[in-house]
């Protein structure tokens, strides 16, 4: 059967992992699950929560412990470089706080298969998809513009929602890639992502998803990361123009 590897990384989610655990545990899922836990050193306890969580289920949760808080990309390259050495077959990315919503990991499987898709993407902006009720209406225009006009223009993206981070991959995409390529530390490491899956010519399929807020815990967006963010697409697009699919790796 294959292996599904699901990258948790987490930053104070002390109050969300033992539930997000139990959440994609209780999938009915084709195939054989591991939960990869990235701590990034929460000061909160999140970590021991995981290594209790990972005897408590006999090794289907795994731990890794960043020393030090090293960002979201990094956290995410430790994660996919553990998962292709462990023999995953898939790669899901997501986040812990339950804003990407488990009940939807079956349907991004069924689609990658269904669809022939080298990568898949948990999509706000697809046809179909949304974001919080509760969000104001600056907030939502500056997160659609951002991804379907500013990123897509910048960066020639065949996509509606290129800032995601609710992904599954297949293990030759990531291989493919190439994770030495990827330079980006913050939230434009999934522009980055994709970018590269773009350039190198991978099928890339979006399912539409509802986006809610976060209920416990405390948002690591702020306005400075979404300027820093809109700055460095413009280096991302210096740093890949020239691939083609020729460029993949492996």
């Amino acid at each position: 059967m294959s292996n599904l590897t699901i990258v948790l990384p987490t930053y104070n989610e002390a109050e969300n992992l033992e539930l997000m655990v139990d959440a994609l545990r209780a999938l009915p899922l084709p195939v054989d699950l591991t939960l990869l836990v990235v701590d990034d050193n929460s000061p909160d306890g999140t970590g021991k929560i995981a290594d209790r969580l990972s005897e408590e289920t006999s090794g289907q949760v795994q731990v890794l412990h960043n020393p030090v808080k090293g960002g979201l990309g990094p956290a995410y390259l430790t994660g996919f470089r553990w998962a292709l050495d462990h023999g995953a077959d898939f790669i899901m990315q997501m986040d812990t706080d339950f804003s990407h919503q488990p009940k939807y990991v079956p349907q991004l499987l069924a689609t990658m298969e269904s669809q022939g898709a080298d990568l898949v993407l948990g999509s706000r902006y697809a046809p179909g998809g949304g974001v919080d009720e509760q969000w104001g209406v600056h907030r939502k225009l500056l997160s659609a513009f951002a991804n379907k006009v500013y990123v897509r223009t910048i960066l020639g993206l065949p996509v509606n929602d290129a800032t995601g981070g609710f992904r599954l991959w297949r293990r030759a995409t990531l291989l493919g890639l190439g994770l030495s390529r990827i330079k980006s530390s913050g939230y434009v490491f999934m522009v980055e992502l994709t970018t590269l899956a773009t350039r190198l010519g991978y099928k890339i399929v979006e399912v539409p998803i509802h986006f809610p807020d976060r209920v416990r815990g405390t948002s690591k967006m702020s306005g400075r990361i979404m300027v820093e963010a809109a700055l460095r697409v413009w280096q991302i697009r210096a740093r890949h123009r020239r691939l083609t699919p020729a460029d993949r790796e492996g």
